[in-house]
């Protein structure tokens, strides 16, 4: 599975293309390592490893020209296994901390070879099939149980590119209780991009963001779970409502149906088979998987009180003494998870030894894309970490929020990241990108950062509703023979409600 914002290069021949994301971020890396020539070096004083305001001082520059050379090559690979030394230096043979993102890339992968291996059995896609068919005489219910589950997929996993096989079922579904395309675009591909603005525990957005913005991923998932809820809840009223108008008076229809189209007939190949007991026992442990993901890294002892300790952002331990029965997993245990229960869905699943194999090395390999801009983004970081010029950038942008309400500069940020989600996606290549310098502001304005992480998200995912460079939201439309033109139609009011909700919710967040 890859995050909904990894685009394709825009197609056709004529026109201006966009770049493949990986060529973009070297473009970046580039331009940025250009412009730390430029820039002085500075840096900030820190207290419990954030910068102090109003402590920043110019040094002399760390690296000659040849070092500069040297420090664009390895900037890649520092992005993955580079270690943060004493001196600050990030290096491959440094000794001290874990700088690159090698923690979040093999859970890419994981999660990968973990979700392959799930999609090999067909048990999700037969259970998910099996309940759509289960509900097709009950219009309503159908409309808000798929929109909730292809929300929460959304929300937990960037469900994207997987939710394009499900047109095929739920067009002639939506045809037959009365309804139209535009219905079938609104809870295949809009409920799971609307689940992404709430995005609670997805490796490609939250983990990602939170990794380069020293906070762990169950930091700020109250406020995501509220703007999950709320999200949701107005994008379903709002399907219900042009549901309902469109079963009464099927002229008012943004997509009517051509007389000479009969896909509202239901046939005999449209008909799922059976869950038997070893499919429903798959789907199970997915479940389970999941929920014990969830469960694993909230910082429980953090939510409910406790003894109080030091936090430590780098090693993710929580403010307080944890419970005994709290888990505290990171990425590493939930890698660990995710391949283990691998194996255990492949026997369930009776893919047997070649089959679960071939299943993981093909997940490890379908997901190496969205793997490899992790450490590509943090090479940005690695390159004005190494030339002390992050501060100064920092010192540039402090002038931004110094003086201004929490809500003042929650409501910039927003602003800020529509163009940076524009250009850089808001999933895994924009978090990285961006995390290191936004979430340090947050400092300096008295916010959390894990408010910053959830609004570049949320803002983020609210541009791909209506992105024209969303591969796949523009695929979906494809495959559903929905006009863009007319979903932006349909989308534009909802568009203003979400918005609406947003930023409400990010400005009580920021209040609180």
């Amino acid at each position: 599975m890859s995050e909904e914002d990894e685009r394709d290069e825009k197609k056709g021949k004529r026109g201006f293309g966009f770049p493949h994301p990986v060529t973009f971020l070297a473009l970046i890396i580039v331009l940025v390592w250009i412009g730390t020539l430029f820039i002085p070096a500075g840096q900030y004083e820190t207290k419990d490893g954030s910068p102090v305001p109003g402590s920043f001082h110019h040094v002399p520059s760390p690296l000659d020209f040849r070092g500069n050379l040297k420090n664009l090559a390895l900037s890649p690979v520092n992005g993955l296994y580079g270690i943060q030394g004493s001196t600050g230096h990030v290096g491959p043979f440094e000794s001290g901390r874990l700088f690159g993102g090698a923690q979040v890339f093999l859970f890419i992968l994981a999660i990968g070879a973990f979700m392959t291996v799930v999609f090999a059995t067909g048990a999700l896609d037969l259970g998910i099939g099996h309940l759509a068919h289960r509900f097709r005489a009950r219009g309503a219910l159908l409309i808000v149980v798929m929109s909730v589950l292809f929300g929460v997929l959304g929300s937990v996993m960037t469900w994207s590119d997987e939710s394009l096989g499900f047109y095929a079922l739920m067009i002639p579904l939506m045809f037959a209780l009365g309804y139209d395309r535009m219905v079938t675009v609104a809870v295949v591909t809009v409920a799971p991009f609307v689940g992404a603005i709430g995005s609670t525990v997805t490796p490609f957005r939250i983990g990602v963001g939170s990794e380069a913005a020293g906070v762990t991923i169950g930091d700020g998932i109250g406020l995501r779970l509220v703007l999950f809820a709320l999200t949701m809840t107005a994008t379903i009223l709002y399907t219900l409502r042009y549901a309902r108008r469109v079963k009464a008076d099927p002229s008012r229809s943004y997509v009517p149906v051509a007389p000479t189209e009969d896909e509202h007939v239901p046939t005999e190949s449209q008909e799922v088979q059976p869950l038997t007991a070893r499919h429903k026992v798959i789907i199970a442990l997915v479940i389970a998987t999941f929920v014990l993901l969830v469960f694993s890294i909230i910082p429980w002892s953090d939510l409910f009180g406790g003894q109080t300790v030091i936090a430590d952002y780098e090693t993710h331990t929580t403010a307080v003494k944890p419970y005994s029965w709290e888990l505290g997993w990171w990425l590493p245990e939930l890698s660990a998870m995710f391949i283990v229960m691998a194996i255990v869905i492949g026997i369930v699943g009776r893919l047997g030894e070649k089959g679960t194999a071939t299943a993981i090395i093909k997940g490890i390999v379908d997901f190496t894309g969205p793997a490899i801009v992790v450490p590509l983004a943090l090479a940005v970081s690695v390159i004005l970490t190494n030339t002390k010029t992050l501060d100064t950038v920092l010192n540039s942008m402090e002038s931004w929020v110094s003086g201004t309400s929490s809500q003042g500069f929650t409501l910039i940020l927003a602003a800020v990241t529509l163009p940076l989600g524009f250009l850089v996606g808001s999933g895994s290549a924009g978090q990285a990108l961006t995390m290191p310098i936004l979430a340090p502001l947050a400092d300096f304005a008295h916010v959390d950062r894990s408010l910053v992480v959830t609004t570049y998200n949320a803002m983020g995912a609210w541009l791909n509703l209506v992105l024209p460079i969303n591969a796949i939201l523009v695929a979906g439309l494809a495959l559903a023979k929905v006009p863009f033109d007319r979903y932006i139609r349909f989308m534009l009011p909802l568009m203003g409600i979400l918005l609406a909700i947003i930023l409400g919710v990010l400005l009580i967040g920021s209040a609180i």
